[in-house]
């Protein structure tokens, strides 16, 4: 996992575990490496604890041995070895001169 490069843009998932149901529409789950609580919105009925569920997210920022993912669910700093590479960003290429010239 940590032999992957990652790098901001990129889309990486985190699998976490669920702890409990807090409401109706919320569950706590457990996070690796993320050593605060955390719920996230799911409304599925038939949800337990100690099931995993992945949640994904944009790389935001990275540094040398973490990773901050934000997105619908996240918005955290985790460990790099607790993240999965989902899809790598690439940035738009840079047309020539030659290349506008022809439009």
């Amino acid at each position: 996992m940590a032999k992957e490069n990652i790098k901001v843009g990129d889309t990486v998932a985190i699998t976490a575990t669920i702890r409990k149901r807090v409401t109706e529409d919320r569950v706590s789950v457990l996070i690796p490496s993320y050593h605060q609580p955390h719920s996230i919105v799911d409304t599925s009925p038939n949800i337990s604890s100690g099931q995993k569920i992945e949640l994904t997210g944009e790389v935001m920022r990275v540094d040398d041995d973490t990773v901050t993912v934000g997105g619908k669910y996240l918005g955290i700093t985790v460990k790099r070895s607790a993240v999965r590479l989902v899809t790598s960003h690439l940035a738009p290429k840079r047309q020539t001169s030659e290349q506008k010239a022809r439009r």
